[in-house]
C-alpha cells in the first residue's frame, strides 16, 4: 500500500469542515523512517491559520454542547464504529509514516477506538449533585459544564491513540478540539479527521492543523479562546507550555517523559518477568513514554534472568514494520538512533557490559539492533536520562528498601513495573513505588478503563478511565434561595 492511493489519505488540514493549504502554499515532507523515502507532504501553516481553526472551534461550540448527551454519545460511536471497520487500512497507514511492527499498530488502532468507545459511553454519566443546604429556604446545585475550546498537542509515537485519548471526553462533554500532530506522522491524524467528518461531527466542532510547531503551539497556549490544552511530549517543552498557558490561566493536563523502572525480585516467576520486560522494553522499538528504562533484578535470581532475556532478544527480527515478521522496526528519525547510540557509548565507557546488540543495525537507515546493557552503573546518562530506544540497561540489588530508592531516585514518575509473588511485598512496593501507574506481574498496563497519568515531571492530570473526563469540564455551584416563598 502507498499512503497516497488511500481512500484516507489527505495533503490538507481540516478546519471549518474544510480541507485546506497553507496560506503560504509551503508543505512539510513525510518520510517512512524505515526506508527513509518521502511518502508525502502537509501544509505548513503557522499562526494566522491556527487562529482560525480555533475561531471555528468557538463558533461551533454553542451547537456542539446544546446537544444532549445521547446526541454526541451516538457521534463518538460511529466514529468508534468506523474506526473498526477500517482497522486495517489505518494500521498500515500508521506503520509506513511511524515504522511500528504491523501487529502493534493494529493493535493500536484497536486501543485509540477503545477510548472513543469508552467515552461514548462516559458521556451519559456526567452527573452533578444536589448539597443539603443549612438553611431550609435554599438548595446547593453543583453542575458539571464543557470547559470550552480544547487545544490537543500530539505526538509521533502513538498516532492515533494519543489523539483519541485527549479528544474523545472533550468532545463527549461539550468540548470542540483543534488538534496539532506531530509533523513526523500527521496522516494517522488527518484519518481520523476524515472518519470524524463520515460520523457526523458538526464543521468545527473537530480541527486539525500540521505546520510549523513553535507557532502553532505558540498560539494555542497563548490564545484565550483556548480554555484547556493537553499535551503529550517531553517534560522539556511540556514545562514550557505551562509557561505559555500561565498567561491565560488555562487548565492544563501533561503527559510527559518517563524513566520506568522494572524490578524483578528473587521470589518472581523468572519467565514472566522476561516476557514482561520484552513487553515493556521493546514494543515500537523502545519508543514508548512508559517503557522500561531500568531493570533492576535481585542477586539470587540475575544470572538466571539475564541469560534468559538475552535468549529472547536473540529471536527479534528487524525490519521493516509492513513485514509481519518482523517485530522491530525503525528508530524515528536519524535524531533519535544516535541518542541511543550516545547512551550506549557512554554506558560502556563507565564499565557497562554488551549482552547482546549494541550497534547499528546492519540493515542502516534508522534500524538499531535491540540491545542488553548488563552491569550498568548510576554515573551512566541511561541511568538517569530517557533513552526513547530498543536499549535494556539491567541492574543488580539486594534488598527490597535498596531498590525502592533506586526506582524513587528519578524526577519522573509515570510507570513502573516489579514481578513478586509475595502478597505483603506486592502491597509494600506498589504503595512506595513514587509513580502514576504501577504494573505488578505485568509490562502492559495502559487500558482505556484505568488512570493514565504520572506524578513528580512526569506530569499532570490523567487521560482514559471515569477520571479522565475531569479535565474537560467545569463545576458551576448554584445556590437557589427563596424557595419557601
Amino acid at each position: 500500500m502507498k499512503i497516497t492511493e488511500s481512500k484516507f489519505y489527505r495533503d490538507r488540514c481540516y478546519i471549518n469542515g474544510e480541507w485546506i493549504t497553507a496560506d503560504s502554499g509551503e508543505t512539510i515532507s513525510v518520510n517512512n523512517p524505515a526506508t527513509l523515502e518521502e511518502i508525502g507532504t502537509v501544509p505548513k501553516c503557522e499562526t494566522a491559520e491556527t487562529k482560525r481553526a480555533i475561531e471555528a472551534a468557538n463558533e461551533a461550540w454553542p451547537e456542539w454542547r446544546a446537544k444532549s448527551a445521547r446526541q454526541r454519545s451516538d457521534i463518538l460511536r460511529k466514529w468508534f464504529d468506523l474506526m473498526i471497520q477500517n482497522k486495517e487500512e489505518l494500521a498500515q497507514m500508521m506503520t509506513i509514516e511511524q515504522g511500528k511492527p504491523i501487529n502493534e499498530s493494529r493493535g493500536e488502532i484497536g486501543y485509540g477506538a477503545s477510548f472513543v468507545e469508552w467515552f461514548s459511553e462516559e458521556a451519559k454519566r456526567v452527573y452533578g449533585d444536589t448539597i443539603p443546604d443549612p438553611m431550609t429556604d435554599r438548595r446547593i446545585v453543583v453542575l458539571k459544564q464543557p470547559v470550552g475550546v480544547v487545544a490537543s498537542i500530539t505526538p509521533w509515537n502513538f498516532p492515533n491513540a494519543m489523539i483519541t485519548r485527549k479528544c474523545a471526553p472533550a468532545l463527549a462533554v461539550g468540548c470542540p478540539v483543534v488538534i496539532k500532530p506531530a509533523s513526523q506522522t500527521p496522516f494517522s491524524a488527518l484519518a481520523l479527521a476524515v472518519l470524524a467528518e463520515e460520523a457526523g461531527f458538526p464543521k468545527g466542532t473537530l480541527n486539525v492543523i500540521t505546520g510549523k510547531a513553535s507557532a502553532i503551539g505558540d498560539e494555542l497556549a497563548s490564545n484565550p479562546i483556548v480554555r484547556k490544552l493537553s499535551f503529550t511530549g517531553s517534560t522539556e517543552i511540556g514545562k514550557i507550555l505551562l509557561q505559555k498557558c500561565s498567561g491565560t490561566v488555562k487548565k492544563v493536563s501533561m503527559e510527559l517523559g518517563g524513566h520506568a523502572p522494572f524490578i524483578v525480585f528473587d521470589d518472581a516467576n523468572i519467565d514472566d518477568a522476561v516476557a514482561g520486560a520484552m513487553q515493556s522494553k521493546f514494543r515500537n522499538t523502545g519508543q514508548t513514554c512508559v517503557c522500561a528504562n531500568r531493570i533492576y533484578v535481585q542477586e539470587k535470581v540475575h544470572e538466571e534472568f539475564c541469560k534468559k532475556f538475552v535468549d529472547a532478544v536473540s529471536k527479534m527480527k528487524v525490519g521493516d514494520g509492513l513485514n509481519e515478521e518482523n517485530s522491530s522496526g525503525p528508530m524515528i528519525d536519524e535524531h533519535s538512533l544516535s541518542k541511543v547510540e550516545e547512551h550506549v557509548e557512554d554506558a560502556v565507557a563507565y564499565g557497562a557490559k554488551v549482552a547482546i546488540g549494541g550497534a547499528r543495525h546492519s540493515l542502516g537507515l534508522n534500524f538499531y539492533q535491540p540491545t542488553i546493557l548488563t552491569d550498568v552503573t548510576p554515573q551512566a546518562k541511561i541511568t538517569t536520562e530517557e533513552t526513547f530506544g530498543p536499549v535494556a540497561p539491567i541492574y543488580k540489588f539486594k534488598d527490597e528498601k535498596q531498590v525502592i530508592d533506586l526506582a524513587n531516585n528519578s524526577p519522573y514518575g509515570l510507570a513502573s513495573y516489579f514481578y513478586s509473588r509475595d502478597i505483603g511485598r506486592i502491597w509494600r512496593v506498589a504503595e512506595a513505588l513514587e509513580y502514576g501507574m504501577v504494573g505488578v506481574n505485568t509490562g502492559l498496563t495502559s487500558k482505556a478503563e484505568a488512570p493514565f497519568g504520572g506524578v513528580k515531571e512526569s506530569g499532570l492530570g490523567r487521560e482514559g478511565s471515569k477520571y479522565g473526563i475531569d479535565d474537560f469540564i467545569e463545576i458551576k455551584y448554584v445556590n437557589m434561595c427563596g424557595l419557601d416563598k
